[in-house]
């Protein structure tokens, strides 16, 4: 049975999909742009701060699963720069550890409201 997974702690869906789906055993999370919660605008600083919000995101949406990015299994990184890789990939190595997700970072031409990073990731419970 798919059941949908739905926080505050997260930014509101700027579409029709839903922050999470489980389906036997697993949390699918839609993509998270790095939208501040509160106030649904895209948080400034440099590309650290926008990825470390959008795996905090990913977090609320797990926490709301009842689980954790500790049981991350696959986390894909979309950026409108690949040379932003490196700055993400400290902020990905401080957020997981051993053994840590399969990944993928991809180049894309453009992604939502103008953000520059979007993340999503298949976590299990």
């Amino acid at each position: 049975m798919m059941n949908v997974v739905a926080t505050e702690h997260a930014p509101a869906a700027v579409g029709p999909y839903s922050q999470g789906i489980l389906l036997n055993g697993m949390l699918f999370t839609s993509g998270q742009l790095p939208l501040d919660p509160a106030n649904g605008k895209l948080v400034e600083g440099d590309i650290r701060d926008r990825a470390r919000r959008c795996l905090d995101n990913i977090a609320a949406i797990a926490t709301a699963a009842g689980t954790s990015l500790n049981k991350a299994v696959k986390v894909t990184i979309f950026l409108t720069d690949i040379r932003d890789f490196k700055q993400v990939n400290e902020i990905y190595a401080a957020t997981f550890r051993e053994p840590y997700p399969a990944r993928s970072a991809i180049q894309v031409a453009a992604l939502p409201l103008g953000a520059d990073i979007e993340i999503e990731a298949v976590i299990a419970l």
